[in-house]
């Protein structure tokens, strides 16, 4: 009985976990400038995929000024390149693919 409740308590964190790490790549995308929906529909996609650490790396791509408006994909996968990690740029293109196409959640 005791294991199941650690069980169930180590599933509840690790979604608590999960959803917080989520609304922080929403926010980040959403501060490099893609739109609302863009965000939200990639953000879910890029937590399930990347590791903290690579996470981190995109939370530094602001967009080019805060006077800037609603960033295009193709401008942000260029500052993603500049990452210079392959994963992070296959991870973040699909998921921008799919979610412009409306083939993603």
């Amino acid at each position: 009985m005791r294991l199941a409740g650690v069980l169930i308590g180590a599933l509840f964190l690790s979604g608590c976990i999960n959803a917080i790490a989520e609304s922080r790549v929403e926010s980040a995308l959403r501060n490099a400038g893609l739109g609302e929906r863009t965000s939200a529909c990639m953000a879910g996609r890029m937590v399930d995929r990347l590791s903290i650490t690579q996470l981190r790396s995109l939370e530094q791509l602001r967009r080019p000024s805060e006077t800037a408006r609603e960033a295009s994909l193709s401008d942000y996968l260029d500052r993603v390149r500049r990452v210079g990690d392959a994963e992070v740029l296959a991870v973040t293109a699909s998921s921008a693919a799919l979610c412009g196409t409306g083939l993603a959640r």
